[in-house]
């Protein structure tokens, strides 16, 4: 692609006519509806700082941590509770868990002097007060009075960040630089003040996401370039390295290191502070470009997207209308205002990753340390990438609204695996591959971003490397190296998968049953993916396999009926051993052992594409819908959906995500209608814990934009949709090849049931919908009502599909 027509893609994201007559503060459009401080807090893991659509820069604070001798704030690099701010960052990824990472080259606003070197503690040293009454976040915007009395406003375009530092009157005006303060450490870090042009750059090299949970990625494995330009003459300057200052000096080098436990420790790293004449820097403006590839390329995205000239204020009402184009995709009527608010905030959150990590050149870092150009027809090479989460629901959100961003996205997977030798990590961050997490993810995304209309990548070379890796071991899938939470082989103990057709205990895993039932989710991704490419064969094969989940079903598990189970490589079933106990014992529901982050009762759903035959080995619709009633209630009949113990429900966590609409395949969908608006109305909120638990880079907030419009890609690889009961009165989804118009004139909180549907104008008893209507659009008309209609969907020949 010829750099003209990258950098046109790439800038259209931001290009958008300028919303006029906006005040600091003010917002127009759907971005009035959203609270990025939803979810700020309760292990939500967002940040509220500026960002576009997908943007590569993340302008945000980073606060200094809660507890005096804490890590880290959060590990979206705030968090609500926090009183202190430490900086604000370029650099942040939505939602995500462990100790974070990213978060880099914090700019501080100060008004002391530097007496002190800034690393002798990097997570309170120099941080400021801040107060909430004093914080406004919207899209793409962010602002917050400081207690040392500076005024921060913050913006950004998708490569660049402006600030606006407003200094009080009489006090030294002075910023720090804390270019080797990435949130979890750093490696290396380089700094440059150029006092002539104005002008602060360099580099810091990073990682270690999870790198205290194993040394395998206690490591760095990327590198990120800024420019930093000033519209104020620079009076001074200095820097540090480690203990030592240097006044009247420009240049710094030296990382923090990851310490002993893959944590910094005090005492290391490096930067610089640069002061102005605070007669006349009342307010200074900063624009700063950044790219993973280099310092130039940083500048060449400065200059194409925020140059010389571009003031604060036009650069915000870019981004601001940018983000009104996106939120218009899905436009809304009715509801409450906290429904509006707590949806608009969800779909805002869904659309912020994967991030661009291609340059407006086209360049970008490959997942080989090698600098890389985008292939052929793609418009932009994307980065951060949460597998085990987004192929759920958030990838299938992104490829409906956007086929292209799918198909990029897609490309973007094919081309990490094809600079990786052909592996497929489950979880990159930037250009590395931390392997966390487990299973095969890679299979369904890109099996999800085909069935909802993403067909622009190379499908056949993917099949043909997602194949091989799923029949050829590496060294890696024999190795136990990362286990249990990183392992780091795309397919750890593929060699006893494909001799036993399950993984079993003491292969390389992260819990053996869990892993079998991702593997085999990650077989049925590549079947449908093959079939569609008209690859029977394959597709055949291949959904053989995807049924080796009835090899870890032990129907005589407990006397109330059978449960998947670790088994041995010889064919016993495993006694199991939790944290908390001292001897291994018989099997029981509640255990942990086998699963990843959470229980056997809650894994006993894990067959998302095979409902039917799950529920027949359960024996039938009867007895599995008994089993769902215990899962989701309490013996009360009080909804036990989080944080209810091991024998129920965790909608706050990918495994369990899915199963509210379990009840379609059962004839009962009226029960799927309660339940899910029961979770929309008590567990999502407007407020700072409104989100449950980690947003996983969208993946939750997906399931609420889902949820809400009454709708849910169930099948990983397919584009069926599920049906609940919406919450809106009218919502429209705005698509290329057809809207969706959804009209439920009587939704209110109390009408949560359906009692008739209309597709396109002709009556239907079927809770799901075909991959057309995903795929073509068209017109649902619901009758809601507060009294549950048991009669419709109960017919055993409207259930779902199951494969």
């Amino acid at each position: 692609m010829t750099l003209l027509n990258v950098r046109s893609v790439v800038l259209g994201v931001i290009a958008i006519a300028a919303v006029a007559g906006i005040s600091e503060g003010q917002t127009q459009g759907p971005v009035s509806l959203v609270n990025p401080l939803i979810g700020t807090t309760a292990g939500g893991n967002v940040f509220p700082g500026a960002t576009l659509p997908f943007g590569m820069v993340q302008f945000s604070p980073e606060a200094s941590p809660v507890k005096p001798t804490g890590m880290i704030a959060a590990p979206g690099g705030y968090e609500y509770k926090a009183t202190q701010i430490r900086g604000f960052s370029l650099t942040n990824v939505e939602g995500w868990g462990c100790a974070g990472g990213s978060g880099d080259i914090p700019l501080m606003p100060i008004t002391e002097d530097v007496k002190e070197s800034p690393s002798s503690d990097f997570r309170h040293a120099y941080a400021s007060g801040f107060s909430h009454s004093k914080e406004i976040a919207h899209p793409g915007y962010y602002h917050v009075d400081l207690d040392n009395g500076v005024g921060v406003d913050l913006t950004a375009s998708v490569h660049s960040g402006s600030a606006l530092f407003h200094f009080p009157q009489g006090s030294a005006a002075t910023v720090l630089i804390r270019t080797s303060d990435s949130e979890v450490g750093s490696t290396d870090a380089h700094t440059s003040v150029d006092a002539k042009a104005r002008t602060v750059s360099g580099s810091v090299t990073s990682g270690n996401f999870c790198g205290y949970i194993d040394k395998v990625d206690q490591r760095s494995y990327y590198t990120v370039y800024f420019v930093a330009q000033f519209d104020q003459p620079i009076l001074q300057s200095g820097t540090w390295q480690n203990a030592k200052l240097t006044p009247d000096s420009q240049e710094a080098s030296g990382g923090t290191g990851y310490g002993q436990k893959g944590f910094p420790e005090k005492g290391q790293g490096s930067g610089a502070w640069i002061s102005f004449d605070p007669a006349q820097a009342k307010q200074v403006h900063v624009r700063v470009g950044i790219s993973y590839v280099s310092e130039a390329d940083a500048r060449e995205n400065l200059k194409a997207e925020n140059p010389e000239g571009m003031t604060f204020e036009a650069l915000r009402e870019k981004a601001e209308a940018a983000w009104n184009q996106k939120l218009n995709q899905i436009e809304i009527e009715g509801g409450t205002k906290d429904q509006q608010t707590i949806f608009t905030t969800a779909l805002y959150h869904s659309l912020m990753t994967p991030t661009i990590a291609s340059d407006v050149n086209g360049k970008y870092r490959g997942m080989d340390g090698q600098v890389h150009e985008v292939a052929k027809g793609q418009r932009a090479q994307y980065a951060n990438f949460s597998g085990w989460d987004v192929y759920r629901s958030q990838l299938q959100l992104l490829t409906w609204l956007d086929p292209a961003l799918g198909s990029d996205i897609a490309q973007s997977l094919l081309n990490q695996a094809q600079a990786s030798d052909g592996t497929w990590d489950r979880w990159t961050h930037n250009s590395g591959a931390t392997h966390v997490m487990n299973g095969d993810p890679a299979a369904p995304a890109l099996a999800d971003i085909w069935a909802f209309g993403g067909h622009g990548f190379d499908a056949h070379t993917s099949l043909d490397l997602l194949v091989r890796a799923a029949e050829q071991p590496t060294k890696a899938d024999l190795s136990d190296a990362g286990c249990p939470v990183e392992c780091a082989g795309e397919r750890p103990g593929l060699d006893q998968w494909l001799k036993l057709h399950y993984i079993p205990v003491g292969a390389p895993a992260w819990g053996p049953t869990a892993d079998t039932l991702e593997d085999v989710t990650a077989e049925f991704g590549i079947s449908s993916l093959a079939r569609r490419l008209g690859e029977k064969e394959i597709a055949d094969r291949f959904a053989k396999r995807a049924e080796y989940w009835r090899n870890l079903w032990n129907p005589h598990a407990t006397p109330e009926g059978g449960y998947f189970q670790n088994r041995n490589a010889d064919g016993t079933w495993a006694l199991v051993k939790d944290d908390n106990d001292k001897a291994a014992h018989p099997f029981v529901p509640s255990t942990e052992d086998g699963f990843v982050e959470g229980t056997a009762a809650q894994y006993v759903w894990m067959v998302p594409f095979n409902v039917r035959g799950l529920f027949d080995v359960m024996g039938g619709n009867q007895k599995a819908t008994a089993r769902l009633d215990a899962f989701f209630y309490d013996a009360k009949g009080a909804p036990a959906v989080t944080n209810a113990g091991p024998l129920h429900a965790e909608l706050n966590n990918e495994p369990s995500i899915e199963t509210p609409w379990l009840y379609d395949f059962a004839g009962q969908p009226w029960k799927t209608q309660q339940l899910v608006q029961t979770v929309l109305a008590h567990v999502w909120k407007n407020a700072p814990d409104g989100i449950p638990g980690n947003d996983d880079l969208g993946e939750m907030s997906s399931w609420a934009v889902f949820a809400s419009l009454g709708l849910y890609p169930e099948i990983p690889g397919r584009a069926e949709l599920l049906l609940g009961s919406p919450i809106f009165t009218k919502a429209v989804v705005h698509r290329a090849a057809g809207d969706i118009i959804i009209h439920a004139p009587a939704a209110n909180p109390e009408a949560l049931y359906v009692t008739a549907l209309k597709v396109d104008g002709k009556a239907q008893t079927k809770p799901w919908l075909p991959e057309t209507f995903a795929l073509h659009g068209g017109t649902l008309d619901f009758d809601l009502s507060a009294t549950p209609n048991k009669s419709w969907g109960a017919n055993p020949k409207d259930q779902p599909p199951s494969f």
